[in-house]
């Protein structure tokens, strides 16, 4: 292996939704840098942390089946029972939502927390309040799919929040979503909500540090506790 090779597998990869702003941002640097020089080095400290912010590492997702993973990187912000947006139309009954709150240093490619088939994508502008406060859920900017799994349907909601203005989602209806496969993210600082069956009980608490893609929320197929018997463990 060549210092080369060595070099380009220690790099992480940066995802192509990202190349614009750093071009944008280096292209701004040179041209401030140009008249004053220390607006150079702000400039490329800036753009070092866009290309920081876009990064998009390999994942190794657990395979077994009726695990449902973490969708993004960040903090688990809420555990509990809430009803999934009107705009879904899941079900008007409350749902096991787990939420997932990233900053602007989290990885923010977001990731399908089970295989599944895309039914709908819903698209509801809104608010852009702290996505760590629960009404965020109802008045934020958000994106949601729905996937058709073998245990029911699961809503997955990218939410905009005081940084986060754009919400990106490549993934379309029909199509087929394997554990773990990238379907969006959101630029500069989110969260994702995932709305599971009412009865399954996660396995992961508030202020824990989630890894998209690789961290287990809950187990579909688990023997399911009472949320009380599981909170006092």
């Amino acid at each position: 292996m060549t210092i080369i090779d060595s070099i380009r597998k220690s790099v992480v990869p940066i995802h192509p939704e990202g190349h614009k702003f750093i071009a944008i941002f280096a292209v701004a640097t040179v041209i401030l840098g140009w008249f004053v020089s220390a607006l150079f080095w702000i400039g490329l400290f800036l753009t070092l942390w866009c290309c920081y912010f876009f990064r998009d590492p390999a994942r190794v997702t657990p395979l077994k089946k009726g695990l449902v993973i973490s969708p993004a990187d960040g903090i688990v912000s809420g555990v509990g029972l809430a009803t999934p947006p009107k705009e879904l139309g899941l079900s008007n009954e409350p749902m096991m939502r787990v939420s997932v709150f990233m900053n602007v240093f989290n990885v923010h490619v977001n990731r399908a927390p089970i295989k599944g088939k895309v039914m709908k994508v819903a698209y509801k502008p809104g608010k852009f309040l702290n996505a760590e406060l629960d009404k965020a859920s109802e008045d934020n900017e958000r994106n949601s799919l729905i996937l058709d799994t073998e245990y029911g349907p699961v809503g997955v909601t990218q939410i905009a929040g005081l940084v986060a203005r754009r919400i990106v989602c490549w993934s379309e209806e029909g199509e087929n979503l394997p554990t773990g496969e990238r379907f969006g993210l959101i630029r500069f600082g989110s969260r994702v909500d995932v709305y599971l069956p009412s009865h399954i009980v996660p396995i992961v608490v508030e202020g824990q540090t989630m890894i998209a893609g690789e961290t287990i929320l809950a187990n579909m197929e688990g023997v399911q506790e009472s949320i009380g018997a599981h909170r006092e463990q």
